[in-house]
């Protein structure tokens, strides 16, 4: 983030964390986004980010559906 980059990519950013944690990480995440005007590229099984995000790609035996 010191950098300043233009999209940051997550691998299961919440993937270890408790359910109040890993909320408060999808605030922070949407937040530093619209004050950074920053792209997010986020892999996850979460649901609850998924929905949270603007645009859902899924993927089923390595190929996106």
């Amino acid at each position: 983030m010191i950098n300043q980059p233009s999209i940051v990519f997550a691998d299961e950013p919440t993937g270890n964390l408790d359910t109040a944690n890993a909320r408060e990480l999808h605030e922070l995440i949407f937040d530093l986004r619209t004050k950074f005007s920053q792209t997010f590229l986020i892999v996850t099984h979460n649901d609850d980010l998924a929905r949270l995000s603007d645009r859902v790609l899924q993927m089923k035996d390595g190929l996106i559906v």
